[in-house]
């Protein structure tokens, strides 16, 4: 028999640091994959976070190219009914023009009507709402003293007209 051997076989202190160094060797090996299966779970939740976050930033964009297209196709429908209201002005001078008497007071007063209407048509039509917005506010800009008052006047008038609706 091996001296070795039996020194080790025969020894209860040698077999006990032989387990010692095979449990320091087997808890090492453990923590080292418990710190690989941590690494592993950190970068798997870093790739869901970063999916979640792509995929919320993509429906947010989505979201904003659907809102700004409805916004696009809104208002191009108003710029349309803006057209079409001028045209409906243009028209009504057409009918005034026809209707009216052909002279006298009534007759200078319908044509008056009348071109005063077709004028009007022409600008709502050609403008559209933007450019109408455009001379309004131009307009303010020049003169903001009277468009204050006629704000003020208008104002007034809608909260009469309100308050006395609501009282029937």
């Amino acid at each position: 028999m091996n001296t070795t051997t039996k020194n080790q076989g025969g020894n209860p202190g040698a077999q006990a640091t032989q387990a010692k160094d095979q449990a320091q060797q087997a808890a090492d090996k453990g923590r080292e994959a418990a710190s690989h299966a941590g690494e592993a779970v950190s970068q798997a939740a870093s790739a869901v976070g970063q999916a979640v976050t792509q995929k919320a930033s993509e429906f947010g964009h989505t979201v904003a190219q659907k809102a700004g297209e409805a916004g696009t196709a809104i208002g191009h429908k108003a710029e349309d009914a803006t057209a079409a209201a001028g045209r409906g002005m243009e028209n009504l001078a057409d009918k005034v023009r026809d209707n009216a008497p052909q002279s006298g007071m009534l007759g200078n007063a319908g044509r008056s009507v009348a071109s005063a209407l077709d004028t009007a048509g022409h600008y709502v039509e050609d403008k559209n709402l933007s450019g109408m917005m455009e001379d309004v506010t131009a307009l303010v800009k020049r003169n903001p003293i009277p468009a204050l008052l006629i704000g003020l006047g208008v104002g007034f008038l809608i909260g009469r007209a309100l308050s006395s609706s609501s009282r029937s």
